[in-house]
């Protein structure tokens, strides 16, 4: 018997058998079209009944050697990897659905799954229910009979609500429903959706499987024959294929992904301590907090708390942007999961397309701040946090005096 490999093993070396063209670093093939020995092998090849790639609309064998690298991470059977995490969004929600069929959302969802569903997914007659998915009944109560998929993220952004997976993924399965799950903010270093019953993941590879804020990407894990269907009818016929240059970088960068997670969740659960013992604010959401309403689910299916950590400002809209201004180390950014630590108000940039009575019954309020907590030493991190927060008291109190 086989010892299974370790988790850093396998993001380094992935299938160790696959060494074939002798490099240390997997190639990068760009080719755009392939030569066949016969007739015959190209027409199987088009028809899907032999193994390969024909046309680099539908892949590329640098490409190929990421999916693989995923797939194993996730503990799925295949991988797509698709130009950008709307990509896959939007690639599983488009092979799920269509004309006449409904799906639940988490209602603590990603600004762009919202805007997709309220400008898109009417185009195509598509209809959806934005659900509290931390409530199982709510779960049952809102399925239709053309309900055909439930989509969740866990942790979410920005509120970094966890979500039961185990739990909804036996209400799913029991209405034979796939459960889609987006595990962005978890990677899979902290969390395997797979192993806790959901059907489809999610990432938006740009952020923690890059790491670098160099690649615009995205990925999708499932069963071979859902993978198969998504990259030949919906992938490859819209165009959102990843190339063979961003797909070297992502195998480049995922082969650090244990130990920059490690950095990233120390340093966020040091922020996150930093930021619930500050007077100045009024709320903090981080996983990794016994506060947190979620805090023993999280202990449960989390291998780690993760990097993101988002907190509210006392004062509202006029303190979170002068806090954000006042910062010195720290960016202002729409991204995360870079080294750098990314901060961003979510009210005005990330979740800007959600209406504002929306966002304030999702809990996005004005003094909403989320960071992502980047790899530098973390004394400094809170160092930058500790003086924007005394400039922002400065303020304060010289608007006080000029009111008096």
């Amino acid at each position: 018997m086989v010892k299974q490999r370790g988790f850093d093993t396998t993001l380094i070396h992935g299938h160790l058998e696959n060494r074939s063209t002798g490099a240390v670093v997997q190639p990068i093939v760009p080719a755009v079209a392939y030569s066949f020995e016969s007739h015959e092998a190209a027409a199987e090849t088009v028809a899907g009944k032999r193994e390969g790639v024909y046309y680099g609309r539908y892949g590329n064998a640098t490409l190929q050697s990421f999916e693989e690298r995923v797939a194993l991470l996730e503990n799925g059977e295949a991988a797509l990897g698709v130009s950008s995490g709307m990509a896959a969004i939007s690639t599983v929600l488009l092979s799920l659905l269509q004309h006449g069929d409904h799906v639940i959302v988490t209602k603590d969802v990603y600004g762009g799954t919202y805007h997709f569903l309220k400008t898109l997914a009417p185009r195509f007659g598509i209809t959806f229910s934005f659900v509290d998915c931390t409530d199982f009944d709510s779960i049952r109560e809102a399925i239709q009979d053309n309900t055909k998929a439930v989509y969740i993220e866990t942790p979410s952004n920005p509120l970094l609500t966890v979500l039961d997976v185990e739990g909804i993924a036996k209400i799913t399965r029991q209405h034979q429903i796939p459960l889609v799950i987006d595990n962005t903010f978890m990677s899979p270093c902290l969390q395997k959706p797979l192993d806790l019953g959901a059907d489809i993941v999610i990432h938006s590879a740009t952020k923690y499987l890059n790491g670098h804020g160099d690649v615009v990407a995205g990925v999708i894990v499932a069963d071979r024959e859902r993978i198969r269907y998504m990259r030949q009818q919906v992938m490859g016929d819209l165009g959102q294929v990843l190339s063979a240059g961003d797909a070297s970088l992502l195998l480049r960068g995922m082969k650090t992904l244990g130990l920059r997670m490690e950095r990233h969740c120390a340093n966020a659960n040091a922020i996150a301590e930093f930021l619930e013992s500050h007077p100045q604010v009024a709320r903090v959401y981080y996983p990794g907090l016994p506060s947190h309403p979620q805090y023993e689910t999280a202990q449960k299916q989390m291998n780690g708390m993760g990097g993101i950590v988002s907190f509210e400002v006392k004062g509202g809209l006029e303190s979170a942007t002068a806090f954000l201004d006042a910062l010195k180390l720290s960016m202002i950014s729409f991204s995360l999961g870079d080294p750098e630590t990314l901060v961003q108000h979510p009210a005005t940039m990330t979740h800007f397309s959600l209406p504002e009575d929306v966002r304030k019954e999702s809990g996005i309020t004005d003094g909403l701040i989320r960071l992502s907590a980047g790899l530098e030493d973390v004394e400094d991190i809170i160092g930058d946090l500790s003086q924007a927060f005394d400039q922002l008291d400065v303020q304060t109190t010289r608007e006080r005096s000029e009111i008096a």
